[in-house]
């Protein structure tokens, strides 16, 4: 059974990014399908995947990370607009693939991503 999972650490602090709300979407044109949304436990990980069972199909998704909330709740000073605020990840799944993972390290000013296993 296929399924999509994330977690989240933060750079900055050099922990598990806690408490982060994280939304899943389909794109469909030029429409966003909300599929999931979660927070992130205290090891930076959604509970459950993002997306599994019959839900899993190929197709373009977008993954939306609450970054400049969690820096705000942590006490991290931004600056009126925050220069990453809400992490946008647009990326493509093959239904063929049992397994995508997709991490993301973030900071305040900066980010990286990868296909994870």
């Amino acid at each position: 059974m296929g399924r999509l999972t994330t977690h989240v650490l933060d750079a900055a602090h050099g922990c598990p990014g806690s408490s982060i709300k994280v939304e899943l979407y389909r794109v469909e044109g030029s429409q966003l399908q909300l599929v999931a949304s979660a927070l992130t436990n205290s090891d930076g990980r959604c509970d459950a995947p993002l997306l599994q069972g019959d839900d899993y199909r190929s197709g373009v998704y977008q993954l939306q990370f609450h970054a400049g909330d969690y820096y705000r709740a942590r006490g991290v000073q931004l600056p009126d607009p925050a220069f990453l605020d809400v992490v946008v990840l647009r990326f493509g799944i093959s239904a063929e693939q049992e397994h995508y993972h997709v991490p993301l390290l973030i900071s305040p000013y900066a980010y990286s991503t990868y296909r994870g296993s």
